[in-house]
């Protein structure tokens, strides 16, 4: 391939917004060489490369604006720790098709049996999908959504919670709310009924809920719309920190013997 020619596809490839065909021209016309590659595998070969780098960017970035605390996937976790739990509901989940179908996932169990970890990877796999998300716990959630409803700003507010296909709620029912602050909550539910995913972890059953939101009526009213459409995963087993923590001890106890 002549320099000219090099030249002119690196600029018409700029103005077309392809800047990784603009860098990689060169390694894709050797590979083409090697390989004999006819006119229209040569095509297929850059394209297909243009978008698997695309598709990257755009997972990075989706990563990047999710505000998830760590990206860790299905294959981090020990499912062998948690015997009573079945993989292959988890693993139905990962196909997200109640993302797709604009549903939602309940995570529910005691401290520490992993139930962020699931949430954060299914919110992982809707990322690489191409799906937006945002990762939230309900106290955050809630602060955020006071200080803006004081500030004349709850509706725009709202909409960071709205806008997403996926919204992860974390620690529901770590602190109890006021009913006011229940109410934000219904507020973010109620509009994305039916209109995005949620994903949410408690370590409170659902009969529990009356407690958590300070009213009985409008939890009913929360769960009627959540539990609508929703897969509910009970995670029972042991916690990972603790046996993290005992290995730790024991460690420790058997270095000083």
């Amino acid at each position: 391939m002549s320099e000219l020619v090099s030249t002119r596809i690196r600029n018409t490839a700029g103005k077309l917004g392809l800047p990784h065909l603009a860098e990689a021209l060169t390694q894709y016309a050797q590979r083409a060489d090697e390989a004999k590659l006819g006119y229209l595998d040569f095509i297929d070969l850059v394209l297909s490369e243009e978008l698997a780098v695309r598709d990257d960017r755009r997972f990075r970035t989706g990563l990047r604006i999710s505000k998830l605390p760590h990206h860790k996937t299905l294959d981090d976790y020990d499912f062998s720790f948690q015997p009573e739990l079945d993989p292959r509901k988890v693993k139905d989940l990962a196909t997200l098709s109640f993302v797709e179908a604009k549903a939602n996932a309940a995570l529910l169990g005691p401290p520490g049996v992993g139930k962020t970890h699931i949430a954060v990877a299914l919110a992982v796999a809707a990322c690489r999908a191409g799906y937006s998300i945002y990762f939230t716990s309900l106290d955050d959630m809630v602060r955020n959504l006071k200080t803006a409803e004081a500030a004349g700003r709850l509706t725009s507010k709202l909409g960071s919670y709205l806008r997403p296909a996926g919204l992860v709620v974390d620690e529901v029912g770590y602190q109890p709310l006021e009913r006011t602050e229940a109410n934000l909550v219904f507020q973010v539910i109620s509009k994305r009924y039916e209109k995005g995913s949620i994903i949410l972890t408690s370590n409170k059953t659902f009969s529990e809920w009356g407690q958590v939101f300070g009213d009985e009526v409008l939890a009913t009213a929360i769960l009627d719309r959540l539990l609508h459409h929703c897969d509910v995963i009970s995670i029972n087993g042991p916690s990972y920190r603790l046996k993290n923590r005992l290995a730790a001890i024991e460690r420790n106890q058997e270095s000083a013997a």
